[in-house]
């Protein structure tokens, strides 16, 4: 699928079917999110991957009870390393560029779903020490993003969107 393609088209799905996603799928999407650009090429992303029932089901309770996580076949948590960042850019790096960077791989993984025919949505809202310690995720590593990824149940329809002109500007504001 072309990229501007799957922009256009990717949408936020929170209702899944039963089909399995397969290792493979998984790993074209680890792969696409890997090569995100990165302050430094540090890359200080982690992946989670979750299949399990239980695992998923504390994901979806620290989710702020968002209960559609755990029906999706696979979850896959995104992580942000800051000490990896900090090493490159001090504090910089920690507070923002860790978190820029893992926005970028998880943009590219967005995309790479919706390529590969998958639904996905981008979960921000969650309990950060709940998540971090449902995938025993080490000091310094912040979850940043929960993405669920199986099949569509049914494609929404695309949400509204700014008008450009009511945000592009030219030298200045």
């Amino acid at each position: 699928m072309d990229v501007f393609k799957a922009i256009e088209t990717r949408r936020s799905v929170r209702v899944f079917t039963n089909e399995e996603v397969s290792e493979e799928e998984v790993q074209k999407l680890i792969d696409a999110a890997r090569r995100a650009p990165s302050a430094g090429n540090i890359q200080p992303w982690e992946f989670v991957i979750v299949r399990g029932a239980k695992i998923k089901h504390k994901l979806s309770t620290a989710a702020l009870n968002q209960t559609f996580i755990k029906e999706a076949p696979v979850v896959i948590i995104i992580c942000a390393d800051e000490a990896r960042s900090s090493r490159g850019y001090g504090n910089r790096g920690a507070s923002l560029y860790c978190l820029q960077d893992t926005a970028a791989a998880i943009q590219n993984m967005l995309l790479a779903a919706c390529a590969l025919g998958l639904g996905t949505c981008w979960v921000g809202a969650f309990h950060e020490d709940e998540a971090a310690k449902v995938v025993n995720a080490p000091t310094g590593v912040r979850p940043v993003a929960i993405i669920p990824v199986g099949h569509p149940a049914r494609k929404p329809s695309a949400p509204p969107k700014r008008s450009m002109r009511d945000f592009v500007h030219h030298e200045t504001f």
